[in-house]
């Protein structure tokens, strides 16, 4: 009698003992499900159309965003902050310029993903890349060059730079080349092929996307050693090169090696300062690392003589020096344009679903009139100078922003990277922990529920390994 008792009683803290559980279970996984969802509708940035674009402070000139991602778009703003030309009819947009003695006309790359089969496309989803100009103030769009490619992933165009009115620079990702076409003709007069320099063994994965060219500039400076020069960015070699039309790889001004990340790691939009301006210098994101530099040419050698970041830039893609001495970045998963002054500070942003490019119009083409950091004597900033951003308020205020901000340093900054890119503009470090949490939590529960119901069963399952005392 006394043992039934005791079975009876046993068996009842162990219900109350799977109940206190199933409770605790059920209230984690709805408190992180309230918190994902009321991020998500918290969270109302967008620019799927132009109604959902936020107005941008006001400035002196315009500004031009593309966007590549969620959402492909490119946006111009006038000075006062109202948005003046808006076009999303391209899957992907990237480099944009302004034309020659008519700023408020911009030439960019854009990508159309193919995905049906047909003539030009035999294996979907396939790639049209063109070369456009659009005017901004009458909305006029005219197709310069186009070519269609085989493939949609690392098939893009992501920049193009004009050498003269008839020729156009193009870096070809598809093809990990750099070309120079006729955009009247549509011949090919001058070509590069990053196969004759550098091995297929290293960088991305060959021939899905080895080098991955990102970004050509053409070099036109009076009394500069690189007048006439093409400079381009290898993103998966970490490199940014300048070449010669008639000589190829100009291999002594490199900036970067393979896997030297403490230099550059997957770099994008490199522009280039003559020494007319305080260089030779060039600025560029330093995307992986999370931070904008720049590097001085002395002695025969790139020295870093500048870095800006604060707490939120997160994989910024595109940085300009200005002619006011300010510096224009293009944050992409910080989800904001920003302007810094020489002093390293915020001051003009605006918000963005996935910025890939800025211009300030009217001020010459990217760092075209902006001086080198050395001439201006601007001093580096970093996180820990506590530029901009807000602070996770500790353990005891966010659990959750502090548990997401440790995620985040323990992953890798390309995979954290890649999952910000694949998942909605309002998941971060925070809802990628509720939900983790959210996903252990459940899959601990069936775990759980599993052995409590083979136990209840009689079904045990004995230990492989017994100490001798067993």
């Amino acid at each position: 009698m006394i043992d039934r008792t005791r079975r009876a009683l046993t068996h009842v803290r162990e219900v109350l003992s799977r109940n206190r559980l199933r409770i605790a279970f059920i209230a984690i996984i709805l408190l992180s499900t309230a918190f994902v969802v009321s991020a998500s509708s918290s969270n109302d940035l967008s620019t799927a159309t132009e109604a959902d674009v936020p107005e941008a402070p006001e400035t002196d000139n315009h500004t031009v965003i593309t966007e590549s991602g969620r959402a492909g778009t490119i946006t111009a703003y006038n000075p006062a902050g109202e948005v003046m030309y808006y076009n999303n009819t391209r899957t992907k947009y990237f480099d944009v310029d302004p034309v020659e003695d008519d700023p408020l006309t911009v030439e960019y790359t854009a990508t159309d993903t193919i995905h049906s089969a047909g003539p030009s496309c035999s294996d979907p989803p396939c790639a049209r890349n063109v070369l456009e100009r659009a005017d901004l103030e009458t909305g006029e769009v005219e197709v310069l060059y186009e070519r269609y490619d085989y493939k949609e992933t690392a098939g893009e165009w992501h920049d193009s730079t004009r050498i003269n009115e008839t020729h156009v620079a193009i870096a070809d990702i598809v093809a990990d080349q750099v070309f120079v076409v006729n955009t009247e003709t549509e011949v090919v007069n001058w070509l590069w092929d990053a196969q004759s320099d550098f091995p297929v063994e290293e960088a991305g994965p060959y021939p899905e996307d080895w080098a991955h060219i990102n970004d050509v500039s053409y070099i036109e400076a009076d009394d500069d050693p690189n007048d006439g020069r093409l400079m381009a960015s290898l993103r998966n070699q970490d490199q940014v090169i300048f070449l010669d039309q008639e000589e190829g790889l100009v291999e002594d001004w490199t900036l970067g090696s393979e896997n030297d990340y403490d230099i550059q790691y997957e770099q994008h939009n490199p522009d280039y300062i003559p020494e007319s301006q305080g260089g030779p210098a060039v600025v560029v994101a330093d995307s992986e690392n999370g931070r904008v530099q720049e590097f001085q040419r002395e002695d025969g050698e790139w020295n870093r003589t500048w870095q800006w970041e604060d707490d939120q830039i997160q994989w910024p893609r595109d940085v300009d020096r200005l002619p006011n001495g300010n510096t224009l970045i293009s944050d992409s998963h910080g989800n904001r344009v920003i302007e810094v002054d020489e002093s390293g500070e915020i001051v003009w942003e605006v918000g963005s679903t996935l910025p890939y490019e800025a211009e300030r119009l009217e001020t010459g083409e990217e760092s075209e009139d902006g001086q080198s950091a050395q001439e201006l004597g601007l001093e580096s900033r970093t996180d820990d100078d506590g530029a901009g951003g807000a602070s996770s308020g500790g353990f005891g205020l966010n659990p959750l922003e502090y548990l997401g901000n440790l995620l985040e340093e323990l992953l890798p900054h390309r995979v954290h990277n890649g999952l910000l890119f694949a998942t909605p503009i309002w998941m971060g470090a925070p809802e990628f922990t509720a939900i983790t949490v959210a996903l252990l939590v459940g899959l601990t529960w069936i775990s759980l529920e599993t052995r409590w119901k083979l136990s209840d069963a009689g079904i045990r399952f004995r230990r492989p390994v017994y100490r001798r005392d067993d």
